[in-house]
C-alpha cells in the first residue's frame, strides 16, 4: 500500500502548486496587457514628431506602443508647407492616424500648441481614447483661436508663416549637444493655425481621464493649468524641466506618462 500511496501522494504534492502557479503566470500577463497602453504624442508649434526622440526608447522598453506623428508642413514634413494649413489640417492628420492604424485605448498626449490639436480631436475620438494629457500646452475653450491666448500671429498681408520665436534656451533647452540638435530641426509654423477656431466638447473630460503637466510658470500657460484644475484635471508638475521637457528631461517625463 506505501507504494501507491507514496505515487498517489507525489503526484498530489506535485500537481498542488501546478494549479496556482499557472494561474498566477495568466493572471500576471493579462495584468502585463491590461498595463500596456498606446501612447500618441502631437508636438507643439515649430517642432516635429522628431523631438520625441529621446522619451519614445523609453516608453517602449515599458512595453507601451508609441506613435509620434509629425503634422503637415512641419519637421520632415516641411515641404508641404503652404498658406492653406491650418489647425483643422492637424486636427484631421491625428484623426487619420487613429483611424489608419486603428488604434483604441489611446493615451493623448499634446505639447503646448499641440494642446489646441488635440482638444480638438478628443470630441471625435471619445471612443478610441483611454486618457488625454496636456503638456505644458494650451487648453482652449470653444471657440477661441490660437490667438486668443498668445499674440504671436502677424497681421501684414501676405505674411503666412512664422519662424520660431527664439532659440532653444527660450524653450528650456541647454544641453549644448541638444541645442544643436533642436535648432537645425525647428521650422517655420504656418499663420493659419493662429486663426483657426476650434469646436470642443465642453464635457470631455467627463468622458475621457484628463490630466494636466506643468513645465513652466509663463502667464499663459500658468492660466491654462488652473482652468485645468478647476475642471477636475488630474494633476503634475515637471518644473525642473522647461517648456520641452521631452527633450531635456525625458526620463521623467516618461515616468510621469507611464503614471
Amino acid at each position: 500500500m506505501s507504494g501507491p500511496v507514496g505515487i498517489s501522494r507525489r503526484r498530489v504534492l506535485t500537481g498542488i502548486p501546478l494549479l496556482p502557479l499557472g494561474a498566477s503566470v495568466t493572471a500576471s500577463t493579462a495584468s502585463a496587457r491590461s498595463k500596456r497602453r498606446t501612447f500618441v504624442l502631437v508636438h507643439g508649434g515649430w517642432h516635429g514628431g522628431w523631438c520625441w526622440k529621446e522619451l519614445t526608447p523609453r516608453l517602449t522598453t515599458a512595453g507601451h506602443r508609441v506613435y509620434t506623428p509629425t503634422l503637415t508642413g512641419l519637421g520632415e514634413r516641411s515641404h508641404l508647407l503652404t498658406p492653406d494649413i491650418g489647425l483643422e489640417t492637424h486636427i484631421e492628420d491625428i484623426n487619420a492616424l487613429l483611424f489608419y492604424e486603428d488604434l483604441h485605448d489611446v493615451v493623448l498626449v499634446g505639447h503646448s500648441y499641440g494642446g489646441m490639436v488635440i482638444a480638438g480631436v478628443s470630441p471625435r475620438v471619445v471612443a478610441r481614447l483611454a486618457r488625454v494629457i496636456y503638456l505644458d500646452a494650451f487648453l482652449p475653450e470653444d471657440g477661441k483661436a490660437l490667438e486668443d491666448y498668445v499674440d504671436r500671429a502677424p497681421t501684414a498681408e501676405g505674411i503666412w508663416r512664422l519662424p520660431p520665436p527664439g532659440s532653444a534656451p527660450r524653450w528650456g533647452v541647454t544641453n549644448d549637444a541638444d541645442v544643436a540638435w533642436m535648432e537645425a530641426r525647428l521650422g517655420d509654423q504656418p499663420v493659419k493655425t493662429f486663426k483657426e477656431r476650434v469646436r470642443i466638447d465642453a464635457d470631455i473630460s467627463l468622458r475621457v481621464p484628463h490630466t494636466y503637466i506643468q513645465c513652466t510658470k509663463l502667464p499663459l500657460l500658468m492660466e491654462a493649468a488652473g482652468r485645468a484644475r478647476r475642471r477636475g484635471f488630474r494633476y503634475r508638475e515637471l518644473f525642473s524641466a522647461g517648456h520641452d521637457a521631452m527633450i531635456s528631461h525625458p526620463a521623467e517625463l516618461a515616468k510621469l506618462l507611464i503614471e
